[in-house]
């Protein structure tokens, strides 16, 4: 037997599979290249979809927060004056009610250092809407009174500034602040 006889065939053979093998590592290839690419466009999204839901609890901390020290100044204001006590009551009710909703979503979703600093003004804002409701229903504490109510108050605001920019920093807002 003539070893070209055997070899041509043979090296078709090969050329063949090897053709095809080719094709077939190139498409894998290609398939794992597509994969890897969706799973990094899924990750991007999942990680901007997290960034935009912690941006809108920050959001609605903020809001909540501010809303509720508004209607905690308006009640202070409205002390004394029984026309406008009950509109201010309602609205200190509301905003109360709000803020403690957002607050308990946004224990579940805050990092722990704008954790601590949203604990410090929730709690804040539950020790004066305990002295306005002690003021407002003539049993007060000792310590409770107008004015102390009214540095809390503007402490409050202080602390809602302070807890907004580490909301910031953390999502990276702040850097093009000027220093304020």
């Amino acid at each position: 037997m003539d070893i070209g006889v055997v070899t041509a065939p043979l090296t078709a053979v090969a050329g063949v599979v090897g053709t095809l093998m080719s094709a077939l590592l190139t498409q894998r290839a290609a398939d794992r290249s597509r994969q890897r690419e969706q799973e990094r466009a899924d990750e991007l999204w999942d990680r901007r979809a997290s960034a935009q839901e912690l941006w809108s609890c920050y959001v609605a901390l903020n809001t909540s927060g501010r809303r509720y020290l508004a209607a905690l100044t308006d009640q202070l204001h409205a002390l004394g004056r029984d026309a406008e006590a009950p509109q201010a009551r309602q609205r200190l009710t509301g905003a109360r009610d709000d803020h403690r909703e957002v607050y308990a979503e946004a224990q579940m979703r805050l990092p722990e250092r704008v954790l601590d600093h949203a604990a410090a003004v929730s709690h804040g804002l539950g020790t004066v809407y305990g002295m306005l409701r002690r003021l407002d229903g003539g049993a007060p504490r000792p310590g409770d009174s107008p004015a102390a109510a009214h540095a809390a108050i503007e402490s409050l605001w202080a602390r809602l500034r302070e807890m907004r920019r580490e909301m910031r920093a953390d999502v990276g807002a702040s850097r093009s602040d000027s220093g304020r």
